[in-house]
């Protein structure tokens, strides 16, 4: 079955479990204002390192995710589907019933000393977000940080959450000795309008504010850590009008951010009817322009992509995004490896 591997490896602890889970998995709920109305179930997975498909097209090939599931509740997140797998669903269930893999740091420590790891660089916070509130409570990534920079192990994180600089101690001390990459995700930045902070609350309700994210961004690259902007997703109709476009890539080059990659929004399966269905709520005026644009399949018209990353690159330019990166901190000779890799980038 897939995700077999988050099958408890106990039989103890207590709690309703859910469908995918054997008995021992813990679920528990929290009766603060910030976890009401959902489910933690505590697993102890049999492996932590994933290795992503070939056939994926991203520009990583591991992957760490402490959570499964999000309490962002951003109604686009393409991740949505994955919670099919669990026998949950895309909707409610994902953003509400969160796996937490409790044993995620000792797992990380076994599986980078095996004589088979290789060094390779790790992404985290391409599924769902590491840092998402839940974080708070477990604090699983300070153990997962302290593991890859005992072993030296090039990592990147992608968030749009604030927490991270909690760790930024942890972070710091492992760019000492061995690749570090940073990025926050911001799709738009409104101008203290009340509509574009509407849309924010509306479709990234469990997220801080995109401006909070890009002083996110200007602590990590004020602190000497590389931290780009993923601009994504860019809403069509909605974030994307040359004065949206235009707002966002000032203020994320004022960040200092060390780059910029846009991306248009993209409906996949559990996304697409979850979103559709947000919009339909929000923006009924616009569902025959999304049937148009999105009716044949996930991606928008490869027309309307390459005018708007030539849109963003354009202002890019002329803001100076990343013309002045951070100073990078001294390294350490790192522990050899026979396949380090090259420094991973999620952009």
């Amino acid at each position: 079955m897939r995700w077999d591997n988050l099958r408890p490896t106990g039989d103890g602890g207590s709690g309703a479990a859910a469908p995918l889970f054997a008995r021992g998995a813990v679920a528990r709920t929290f009766d603060t204002p910030g976890f009401r109305g959902t489910t933690f179930y505590e697993i102890r997975a049999r492996s932590i390192i994933n290795r992503v498909p070939a056939a994926s097209h991203v520009p990583f090939e591991w992957t760490l995710n402490p959570y499964r599931g999000c309490t962002h509740a951003c109604g686009y997140c393409f991740a949505r589907n994955t919670h099919t797998y669990l026998d949950l669903d895309a909707g409610h269930d994902f953003d509400s019933k969160i796996v937490v893999k409790v044993n995620a740091a000792e797992l990380l420590r076994a599986e980078l000393a095996a004589p088979r790891w290789g060094g390779h660089p790790i992404a985290m916070g391409t599924n769902v977000d590491c840092y998402q509130r839940a974080e708070g409570r477990y604090e699983l990534m300070r153990g997962i940080l302290a593991a890859l920079r005992d072993a030296a192990n090039p990592f990147s994180v992608l968030t749009k959450g604030s927490l991270i600089l909690r760790d930024l101690d942890l972070l710091t001390q492992a760019a000492e000795v061995t690749d570090v990459s940073t990025a926050v995700s911001v799709g738009f930045v409104g101008d203290g309008d009340g509509e574009a902070a509407a849309l924010w609350r509306s479709i990234e309700p469990g997220t801080p504010a995109p401006a909070r994210r890009l002083e996110v961004c200007a602590a990590l690259t004020g602190a000497g850590l590389p931290c780009a902007v993923l601009m994504a997703p860019i809403l069509p109709y909605l974030t994307d009008s040359p004065a949206a476009l235009e707002r966002t890539v000032r203020l994320i080059a004022e960040s200092g951010a060390t780059g910029v990659t846009p991306i248009v929004l993209h409906l996949r399966t559990g996304a697409r009817e979850w979103f559709l269905s947000w919009l339909a709520r929000e923006h009924p005026r616009l569902i025959p322009r999304y049937r148009e644009m999105y009716g044949r399949g996930a991606y928008a018209p490869k027309s309307y992509q390459r005018r708007v990353t030539a849109q963003v690159a354009e202002l890019a330019r002329r803001y100076g995004v990343g013309r002045s990166a951070p100073a990078r901190p001294h390294r350490q000779a790192r522990r050899p490896s026979p396949a380090t890799g090259e420094q991973l980038s999620l952009m």
